[in-house]
Parts: C-alpha cells; structure tokens; sequence
C-alpha cells in the first residue's frame, strides 16, 4: 500500500486502491452498520474521515495512534473531497481517554493548554500554530535568498552585550560553581548567551555584501509579562553600501510582505482558525487575489521622526503611564497609540536620541537635538516589530564613542572593520514571534511559540 499523509489524501484528485494512512485519531462514531473515524497526522487543519465496519472498532478511542488501509475513494459529502474506505485498522499506540486531558469535541483555551506544553501540539489551535511558524520560517528563507542574502550562522555563545543593556544569560559549567573565587573562565573571558547576532553580521558584511541570520537570542529581562519571552528567534540582516535610512525601511517592508504572502497562501485554514476563534476582531490585513496576497497598508504618510512622535503623544486626550518626554524611550502604550493615531496600519519611526541607542548608530550630526540613523517599525496590537538602524562606518566618530562609554579595548576589533575598506551599511531585526503575533492576532506573546517555557511539569 502507498503511504499517504493525510494532506496528501484530502487533495488527491483520483481515488487509489491501495493506500496506507497512519495518525492519530480525532473522533470515533460508531453506528450500527458503519463505523466513522477522523484521524489527523499533523500536515493538515483538516482530518481525514475514515468509512469502516463496525467490527473494527477494538480499542479505537480518541487521541490512539493507528494505521489505516483501504481504498482512497471520492466522498458524496460536500465538505470533504476524499475518504478513506478501510480495510485494516491498526492501534499502533492506545490512548487512555480519561487521564488524556484534552477532550474530543471540546475547544480548549491558550491558557489551559499551556498547562500541558508536552501535549498541547495535539490541539488543533497550537497544530495550526505550528504549520504557520514552518511556513513562515521557509518563506524568511526563500525571500533572502531569492534577494543575493548569504545565510550566515551566528554564534550563539558569545563575549558580546549587542543591545548594552545588560540583559544577558552568563554562561558557566557546572564545575565552575564549586570552585573558588579565583576560577578561570572556560573561555578565559566571560561568555553570554546571545541577544543578537548582529555584530558578527556586520562582519560578514564586509565580504559578502548582504547577509542575515536567523536563530535563537536570549534576554535575561526579570518579566512574565505576555509580551516578553527570556528565548526567542530573531530574524536579522545587514545590507553594504547603503547610505539610505529608505533602503532598510524598504526591505523590512518587503519582508513582511513576502512572508506574509506565503502564509496566506500556504496556510490559510489554519490562519483562519485564528482570525475566528482566537482573534475574532483582528483587522491586520485584506486577502485579495487567488494567491491570497495580503494588502498590508504601508503608507508613506505613516513615517514619523522620533521628534513627531513624541509631540503626538504629548497632544493625546489619553492619560499615559510612563510621561512621554523628549529623550525618552518610547514605551508599549506609546508605540501602540501613535499606531492608533495613524490609523491602525504600520508606522515608521525614525531618528531616534542620540544617547538612547546603542554605540554602532550613525551619528545624524542635528545639534542641537543630537539623532541617530535609527528606525522602529511599529505594528498595531504589538508595538516594536523591527528595529534598525544605519551603522557608523565613520572610524573618528565610532571611536570617540566608544572612548567616552570606556568600550575600545573590548571593541577593537570592531574599529578594525572601519580601517580595512569600510563601506556605508546599514540593517535590522525582527523578533520572529512578534511578527507571529501580529498577523494571527494573539494577545500572549507564549502561544506563539512551540513550548510556553521552562516548566516542572514538563522539562524539555
């Protein structure tokens, strides 16, 4: 028998003799003269209904593993092309119905299946979620390659504070506890779990033209919030030869078009299961076309200076938490009403104070404000979704920078990369799960992601 996927078998356009499905089981109704079943093997939203005797019912309950063949025939329902007619039913793995805690015909909240991050893939919101991430995932890829990107793997142990805040996880070996206040470190040097691969980036910039990465970054921020995650996957670029604060705007839009695009297309049952059950109100975008490309309003009115946005907020008629001021960083509630403001579509916003951002921005040379380069691209219900900046290839104003933060002996190698054939350059990341938020329209930043985080009730 040809083994088939259940995705493979809901879209078949002929019906085949000899088939073999396996999954698991999603409902079982038994009558008196035929037997249904749906199982699911994770490629698909959908399950396949399975048509057999009743006699092979032994042992079918929800959630056991099986294996069915049968013949693929045409279905006289009108909701599913395909199903399957068995003739063996296999229990590869039984299932106790009354200690499994998820339920047939029960739709279960975020919040309870995150009780169980070891079996919460079983429900069809976080199998939906899954599939999207893989897409997604593929579509950041093909997008960078298509565009001459060299995919580069940063390190993930690193000596590098990126952001300056010093929210870093240090890393140890476990001997290293029990010894005494004079150890050595295993890498002679203090060693952090990355928060961004950014800086290894710009060195690969300098022969490759264009690069990204793509993979995990840690933040040792003390939040439980729903929008904070101590693990999570940043998608980031570096682009030579770009004098342009419009050309990062530009790819970070493109980006999130492309990408956007392939979910749409590639997954719209399971984004669907979203829009409706999870994120009823969600208005992110318009699904237009057979290729189901989003019509995502990037307009050019809705690219604001810092200065702008800070005197939009001082006019709001809403009280704010934190005060908006001159100087300041722009907070979530601030983020989240300039997006208001603009009408709940996407919002630039750039040239940020010079002492806010980090060393490696370029210096706008705008006394007596004193900007950066600098951009954040805000979405509505989220916030920040990229920032980026232009980076300062200019050695005088780099190193006197880091002269006055006491920074040069540690970054030396990084004013090395502005005497040996520096070029204007300029990029940006994105947090991957953010962007994950935005276009389902969850609220908890921990339902987007495969596992809630660490937990004593499942320690993976």
């Amino acid at each position: 028998a040809v083994r088939l996927r259940v995705r493979e078998a809901l879209g078949a356009r002929e019906p085949a003799d000899a088939v073999r499905v396996q999954g698991w089981v999603r409902s079982v109704r038994s009558q008196k003269e035929v037997l249904f079943l749906h199982i699911n093997d994770g490629s698909s939203l959908e399950s396949l209904q399975v048509v057999a005797d009743p006699s092979l019912e032994k042992d079918l309950t929800f959630g056991s593993a099986v294996e069915v063949q049968g013949k693929l025939v045409k279905s006289p329902h009108r909701m599913q092309n395909m199903e399957l007619q068995a003739e063996t039913i296999r229990v590869v793995g039984p299932c106790d119905i009354w200690s499994f805690p998820l339920k047939m015909k029960e739709r279960h909240s975020l919040e309870y299946v995150r009780q169980f991050p070891h079996l919460r893939c079983r429900s069809n919101t976080l199998g939906a979620l899954l599939r999207i991430r893989s897409e997604a995932t593929a579509g950041i890829h093909s997008f960078f390659q298509d565009n001459g990107y060299v995919h580069i793997h940063t390190p993930i142990i690193t000596s590098n504070d990126c952001e300056g805040a010093g929210e870093l996880f240090q890393i140890e070996t476990s001997s290293e506890e029990k010894e005494s206040a004079e150890k050595t470190h295993f890498f002679n040097v203090p060693a952090f779990l990355t928060v961004s691969g950014q800086l290894h980036l710009e060195v690969m910039a300098g022969a490759f033209t264009h690069v990204f990465t793509f993979g995990p970054t840690f933040r040792a921020e003390n939040s439980q919030s729903r929008r904070h995650l101590a693990e999570f996957y940043m998608v980031e670029a570096e682009l030579s030869f770009t004098e342009s604060l419009q050309d990062i705007m530009q790819v970070m839009e493109d980006l999130f078009k492309t990408v956007t695009s392939t979910v749409l297309s590639r997954c719209p049952h399971d984004v669907e299961l979203f829009h409706k059950y999870i994120a009823p109100a969600q208005k992110v975008m318009r699904v237009t076309g057979k290729n189901c490309s989003p019509v995502v309003l990037f307009s050019s009115s809705c690219r604001i200076s810092y200065s702008e946005a800070v005197e939009i907020l001082k006019q709001a008629p809403q009280t704010f938490t934190f005060k908006p001021e001159w100087g300041c960083d722009l907070q979530t509630e601030h983020e989240k009403y300039l997006v208001k403001h603009c009408g709940e579509v996407p919002v630039f916003v750039v040239n940020y104070p010079y002492d806010l951002k980090p060393f490696y921005m370029r210096d706008n040379e705008d006394a007596p404000q004193h900007t950066v380069a600098a951009v954040d691209l805000l979405v509505p219900g989220v916030g920040e979704l990229c920032g980026g900046s232009l980076r300062e290839e200019r050695l005088p104003f780099l190193k006197s920078r880091l002269q006055r933060l006491g920074l040069t002996d540690a970054y030396q190698w990084y004013l090395d990369l502005r005497k040996f054939g520096s070029v204007p350059h300029g990029g940006f990341g994105m947090g991957f799960e953010r962007y994950l938020q935005y276009i389902l329209g969850v609220d908890n930043i921990k339902d987007v992601i495969p596992f809630p985080r660490f937990s004593h009730s499942c320690l993976l």
